[in-house]
């Protein structure tokens, strides 16, 4: 038998699995595979007990009691062996004594059936209602005003679909998982510019943790906004995902271990982290970006992100149609 560890999506997964046809070496092998996915995907792999272990710890330090039990738009109890899933990701910009806001807001479905996965950053000005509040305002607030049970409920008011699990990032964190992984690259192909004393210059570039965040945080000098600033952090995404996957040295993984125990929380189970990653693992092959259209103006003096309801119901209609409701 042997011990396998894995990571999707964020996830951390194990378990157990026969190789009669594995030749005997004297050292076990050490392989990565690194997938961090709404807002970050990291992945990593180990045959040592030890490492089996510091896995499991790191993924029940992840795991937080919520309020949150499961969507009640769902008539049926999800089935990890076959069910599409959604999962939002929180980045939260969280400071001492204030809970903060959720500065990014994407949402994950993934399809097993036809291995597939959608990616939708929701822009934090979209004016919509704040389940529990009985008021319109940036969809963002709700996290300041409710945490994450009041997010979640009024991200799935405003798709109108179920969201079965969330994972809640520290944004700070951000840069310390690049860090962690040694950089990452990423293809800057639309605007040059300089935020917070860094250069961006079209092309490749390979960027520290610092400058990864930097990269991903400007917005106001985009001509594209929030839009603009939601595709680089899908390219930061799919460079931590792409270095991640070259992931093999042990003190490598137990600095990325660190990081993620530290700074994020999510509802998944250990037991649900595994069953992602032996049905639906084969869903990162395909990855779309999706982008909810709209028009910013003021209301009351204050800017908002409106999107109609044809362009609401048409996102809802497609990600209802990739979860197969």
């Amino acid at each position: 038998m042997m011990i396998y560890v894995k990571y999707l999506k964020g996830v951390i997964v194990m378990g157990l699995r026969s190789d009669s046809k594995r030749k005997k070496k004297k050292k076990p092998l050490l392989k990565g595979l690194i997938i961090f996915l709404s807002i970050i995907l990291l992945a990593g792999a180990g045959y040592t007990y030890y490492v089996y272990n510091s896995v499991k710890e790191t993924a029940n330090k992840m795991h937080e009691k919520s309020e949150w039990s499961g969507s009640k738009k769902r008539e049926n109890k999800l089935d990890l062996s076959a069910n599409p899933l959604s999962i939002l990701v929180l980045g939260v910009d969280e400071r001492e004594g204030d809970r903060g806001r959720s500065d990014t807001l994407m949402v994950v479905t993934v399809n097993p059936n036809d291995n597939s996965t959608y990616m939708m950053s929701i822009p934090r000005d979209t004016r919509t209602e704040i389940i529990g509040r009985g008021s319109q305002d940036k969809i963002n607030h709700a996290y300041a005003f409710g945490g994450t049970n009041m997010t979640i409920q009024t991200v799935e008011n405003f798709l109108d679909i179920p969201i079965d699990y969330y994972m809640k990032v520290n944004m700070e964190s951000f840069k310390q998982i690049v860090d962690a992984l040694g950089g990452v690259r990423v293809n800057n192909q639309r605007l040059a510019f300089n935020y917070q004393g860094y250069s961006f210059p079209k092309g490749t570039l390979n960027l520290t943790g610092d400058e990864a965040l930097a990269y991903s945080r400007m917005r106001k000098a985009d001509p594209r906004g929030d839009f603009g600033r939601n595709e680089r952090q899908r390219q930061v995404v799919n460079g931590i995902i792409n270095e991640g996957a070259q992931v093999s040295s042990i003190t490598k993984l137990g600095s990325i271990l660190d990081v993620l125990g530290d700074n994020i929380a999510t509802n998944m189970s250990f037991d649900d982290m595994k069953d992602i990653q032996s049905n639906y693992k084969d869903a990162r092959k395909s990855v779309q970006s999706i982008e909810i259209n709209g028009q910013g103006g003021n209301i009351g003096g204050v800017y908002y992100f409106n999107v109609n309801e044809e362009e609401r119901t048409r996102i809802s209609s497609m990600l209802k149609k990739h979860l197969e409701l």
